[in-house]
């Protein structure tokens, strides 16, 4: 049996109308690798090739399934989300097997060739809201993580930039100090240098201190005196 069914891409909600094929003797449901490739579906690919074969048991002419899509599908009522093999399907452009019809077990009127979505699991449009959810948390994370990361370099900007100025600024202010002689070696004259410790050096070496020493609180001696 033969339905017209809608598909969308999940980034973008595009979608089209293909002509669906109802196979109960599949067990898998495909896509024709020329649709999905025409319009532009995410084609992903499969860690394990899929062995596939046609209707009268010989090799498919595309060989292994290597690649799926994921699509939504929508019939009247009925949304949901699923993961289609890829494959070349001939003039076909796409087959809805035996899971697809057991999952849903659709009321199908073969005089008429009307299918109805009576008995269908509410987890159909539930699964579909769910990863959209996840999917749109995904986004608002990553857009709080671009913010935050601007928010950062800003302030490393701003931080190296007060930096600058301070080194600017006390260097204008020792100049006043120093004799013009020792401008050569301002920056050790500086209150920004003085403040932060000096670069580690080869010679630089720990004073061993004795087993049974014991720290003693002194009198601070001033060093203008």
């Amino acid at each position: 049996m033969w339905l017209d069914i809608g598909i969308e891409k999940v980034d973008i909600h595009k979608g089209i109308i293909v002509k669906v094929l109802l196979d109960s003797s599949t067990m898998r449901m495909f896509i024709n690798r020329e649709i999905a490739k025409r319009h532009g579906f995410r084609i992903m690919k499969l860690e394990r090739p899929l062995k596939v074969k046609n209707v009268d048991r010989t090799k498919n002419s595309g060989g292994n399934i290597t690649h799926q899509v994921e699509v939504n599908v929508f019939y009247k009522n009925h949304v949901e989300r699923m993961r289609m093999d890829v494959c070349n399907l001939g003039k076909t452009e796409m087959i809805l097997g035996m899971p697809w019809l057991q999952a849903h077990n659709p009321e199908i009127n073969w005089e008429t060739r009307e299918v109805k979505m009576m008995r269908c699991s509410p987890l159909c449009r539930r699964n579909l809201a769910v990863k959209e959810d996840i999917e749109q948390r995904k986004k608002i994370r990553k857009r709080i993580r671009n913010v935050e990361k601007a928010n950062r370099d800003k302030w490393k900007w701003t931080m190296k930039e007060k930096f600058n100025r301070e080194i600017e600024l006390d260097r204008e202010k020792v100049k006043e100090i120093v004799s013009q002689r020792f401008h050569k070696w301002l920056k050790v004259f500086g209150k920004i240098k003085s403040e932060r410790m000096p670069i580690r050096k080869p010679w630089d070496h720990t004073i061993n201190l004795k087993e049974d020493f014991v720290p003693k609180k002194e009198r601070t001696y001033l060093m203008s005196r």
